[in-house]
């Protein structure tokens, strides 16, 4: 089983807690190999990492990690692009094609802030159809961000669980297609490489289910505003009742981030178990957080009777805090 992180020095933490969370949840995989596109990643968390997966392999199962160096982001684009308060790394996704082994034929890309809580198989196994990746939908994506992709009554997905079939991928030229789109679009997309998956793979990427890439959205929302507000197909009310319950893969977006100090994600002990079992354990909790997930709390409290209103307002104040982290 092949997966690929990108990470940089400072999130290299919540990578190994990603590491550790597919180890504790996959024992039954004889080779899981880990592939790390590094922007900047030191010698000192090189070893660190490499010896912590390494110290999981025994006689007949294998773990491994592959570093892959990357130079500034900017080297990899022709044209200049606007990150808006993301981190450029994202970006390294796009480059799956060109900068894995040819051998490898397909291969899971998971976002360093994610946890997983059950056997990749059925996930690593799935049927894409033809289709050069499988992601997961993004319910709540605002309407007009939509439209401007060409994605009105389709899906849009979210990046941060990506199965990747690279011999589709490569056959069909998908990286170069997001790319001519980001392109295209001056290369100021809102959420960069995701905008740009959807847009230029709209129509050819293979619906996997939430359970999958789970995140606070399916918390914060009841089925009724979600099936609502979104316009093509969601799973079915008992469907989404189990995953939620259960789900596969947690995925900490957005600001609800479990390492920092007065956090309350409800899956926030998980993250902490994996971070325990790695060498980063002592790893201290970002401060500075408390009075920001004081106001989350009460925003959450005032607004859950008008979900719309919340999303409304969430989808206007994404943008307003990504150009203030970019500041």
């Amino acid at each position: 089983m092949n997966i690929l992180y990108t990470t940089d020095d400072t999130f290299i933490p919540q990578t190994a807690a990603s590491c550790a969370s597919v180890l504790e949840n996959n024992t039954g995989s004889r080779d899981i190999c880990f592939h790390i596109m590094a922007l900047h990643v030191s010698a000192e968390n090189r070893e660190a990492l490499t010896r912590f997966v390494d110290s999981r392999s025994s006689s007949i199962r294998k773990r491994s990690v592959r570093f892959i160096d990357l130079a500034d982001m900017e080297s990899y684009f022709d044209f200049p692009f606007e990150i808006t308060g993301w981190n450029p790394i994202v970006l390294a996704r796009l480059l799956a094609g060109q900068l894995l082994p040819p051998q490898i034929d397909r291969i899971l890309y998971l976002d360093a802030d994610t946890i997983v809580r059950a056997d990749l198989r059925p996930l690593y196994e799935t049927d894409l159809m033809g289709c050069p990746l499988g992601a997961c939908i993004e319910p709540t994506c605002d309407p007009g961000r939509k439209a401007a992709l060409g994605l009105r009554h389709m899906p849009y997905y979210n990046a941060g669980v990506l199965l990747i079939d690279l011999k589709a991928w490569r056959a069909q030229k998908a990286g170069e297609q997001v790319i001519t789109f980001y392109r295209e679009m001056g290369g100021k997309l809102f959420a960069n490489d995701q905008d740009a998956i959807n847009g230029a793979l709209r129509g050819k990427i293979r619906t996997l289910s939430p359970t999958w890439n789970y995140h606070n959205t399916y918390d914060l929302y009841r089925y009724r505003l979600l099936r609502k507000y979104c316009d093509y197909p969601v799973p079915s009310r008992a469907e989404i009742r189990i995953i939620r319950r259960d789900p596969a893969i947690i995925h900490f977006l957005g600001e609800d981030r479990p390492w920092r100090a007065g956090c309350t994600h409800r899956f926030r002990g998980e993250y902490r178990h994996y971070l325990s079992l790695t060498p980063w354990k002592s790893q201290p909790p970002e401060e500075g957080w408390q009075i920001y997930f004081l106001c989350w709390r009460i925003f959450n409290f005032l607004m859950k009777p008008f979900p719309l209103l919340r999303v409304s307002i969430i989808n206007r104040l994404i943008p307003f805090m990504l150009k203030r982290r970019s500041r």
